[in-house]
């Protein structure tokens, strides 16, 4: 295989450990190029993350990759992130290749898998590169990861192909940032070294004058320049690439959960909004727009002594919704749920949301016969939550589209138009729940369970982005606050716009861009 394919000046923006910031950089130096009037696009070439995105054409990718997208003022394509992983387990997960799926793997299966895996990354580098004015790579983890180098398909193998510079970012904020840019610097092959034009770090609290001796040691050790420090970035609302921030306690919007004893002296005046911290979470993406509301508090709840009396429980995504189920079993938060839900149809105030994965957990039986989740327990039937007369059955095959549709006056006072895009293997069957959202051809997209007011109070849908569209989800926050006592508040716009350009001009601010231009020969 040659060094590098011809193309287009091409960064590669790597970490010394996963959850760097590679993805924000990334899309910020997208979204720097684009403004510029550059054709530049973004490119990952295998993702593992639980947080994915549908494409018009029905192409299952990372939503890091559909971000990015945006960031360039494109629409997502399958091709700016050939190869996804999605863990099943510790030790399998779903391949997806170019947007399909091609199988559930071990480790092993996967590692034998990857020559083929590399033919469709090259084929879709080759088409995405076509003809722009540049490209910005991202890697995975760390390049010095040495077990896995022979493997490589998405670090330096990947910048050897597309003659890619690389731009090696350290997070300063979890300590050992000069160490590990050493580290790395060390552990790599001298060909790999070659490719690694500079440094830069990321997360930094504080007077970054100070750093000057620091820098100036690691720039001696390793011959290799710093091209900026970019600050900690506060209070950021941009989808992320997976649930890493959030299970450490760190996801912006999202409280931590929290003892049972603080739940009583919460601020009042604020809609409380649950949200289940599954442990095969997915498309936490969902609860983005939820967190950038005023007058809201979404905290995470793991515990049942956690849950308290929200307003609203959502049971996010599941990539294991039978192992997840099992996990609420075993936690005691299955019958917490479940009181909770006879409380808010007893009351007629509150209500239990499942999308997805969260919507089969609602149902009464999830059946497994092709053991997609089963693993090692190998267990193929399992009881739901039993809250909505629902059967769900796992398919060989996976429903990939983007849907438009309608919530009925059930769930928000009146029929509202939806939007998002479904990713899932279960069909769901009705034994009585009403539908409460169709999508354009009347197919049902969720069902419900009605108080005795006709007021959905548990119900769940398929449709991941559902609280994305500012009309629904106003008018259900909404019925909410009149169902609490609250005052009408006025709702934001959920635009990723604003976001992506204060993330960008930070890392403008931040960055020596004249050297990564001159490094590129732009």
């Amino acid at each position: 295989m040659p060094d590098a394919c011809p193309g287009p000046p091409a960064l590669m923006v790597q970490g010394t450990c996963s959850d760097a910031g590679k993805s924000l950089i990334t899309a910020a130096l997208c979204r720097l190029f684009a403004r510029r009037g550059l054709n530049v696009a973004p490119f990952k070439a295998q993702n593992m993350a639980l947080n994915s995105f549908v494409t018009l054409a029905g192409e299952e990718m990372g939503r890091a990759q559909a971000l990015q997208a945006a960031a360039c003022g494109l629409e997502p394509d399958a091709r700016m992130n050939p190869v996804l992983l999605k863990p099943t387990s510790d030790q399998g997960s779903q391949v997806i290749v170019l947007g399909r799926p091609v199988g559930m793997m071990r480790v092993r299966e996967y590692m034998a898998y990857k020559r083929k895996a590399w033919k469709a990354v090259c084929r879709a580098w080759a088409e995405l590169s076509a003809g722009r004015d540049v490209m910005v790579l991202e890697g995975a983890g760390s390049p010095a990861e040495i077990n896995l180098r022979r493997h490589d398909i998405v670090n330096m193998r990947m910048a050897a192909h597309a003659g890619a510079k690389v731009l090696l970012v350290a997070d300063i904020d979890r300590g050992g940032a000069f160490a590990a840019l050493a580290g790395t610097m060390t552990l790599l092959g001298r060909a790999d070294r070659r490719r690694v034009a500079g440094f830069a770090l990321n997360r930094f609290r504080g007077d970054a004058s100070l750093l000057g001796p620091a820098l100036e040691a690691v720039s001696r050790r390793t011959r290799r320049p710093f091209f900026g420090v970019i600050p900690m970035i506060r209070d950021l609302r941009l989808p992320e690439e997976d649930s890493v921030s959030f299970k450490l306690g760190k996801s912006p919007g999202i409280e931590a959960p929290a003892p049972p004893e603080s739940l009583a002296s919460a601020p009042s005046g604020l809609l409380d909004v649950a949200l289940i911290d599954l442990p095969h979470i997915s498309n936490l993406t969902d609860c983005d727009a939820l967190r950038a509301e005023p007058g809201l508090r979404l905290r995470a709840v793991r515990r049942p002594e956690e849950l308290g009396a929200p307003d609203m429980v959502i049971l996010p995504g599941s990539r294991n919704s039978m192992a997840d189920m099992a996990f609420l079993r075993a936690s005691g938060l299955a019958d917490a749920l479940c009181a909770y839900a006879r409380d808010c149809l007893a009351r007629r105030r509150g209500m239990v949301v499942g999308i997805c994965g969260g919507l089969q957990l609602l149902g009464e039986r999830i059946d497994d016969p092709h053991g997609l989740e089963a693993g090692e327990s190998g267990v193929r039937t399992l009881a739901g939550l039993g809250l909505l007369p629902l059967v769900t059955g796992l398919a060989a095959g996976k429903t990939l589209r983007r849907t438009q549709g309608a919530a009925l006056p059930g769930l928000a006072g009146e029929a509202l138009p939806v939007t998002g895009y479904e990713i899932h293997h279960g069909v769901s069957e009705s034994r009585g729940a009403p539908v409460i959202m169709r999508d354009e051809e009347g197919r049902p997209l969720g069902w419900g369970r009605l108080d005795a007011g006709h007021a959905a109070r548990i119900w769940g849908s398929y449709l991941h982005g559902v609280f994305d569209g500012d009309s629904f989800r106003h008018a259900l926050l909404g019925r909410l606050r009149r169902e609490a006592g609250l005052a009408p508040l006025a709702g934001v716009g959920w635009d990723l716009g604003p976001e992506l350009d204060r993330v960008a001009d930070v890392v403008a601010a931040s960055l020596d861009m004249a050297a990564i231009d001159a490094l590129l020969g732009l």
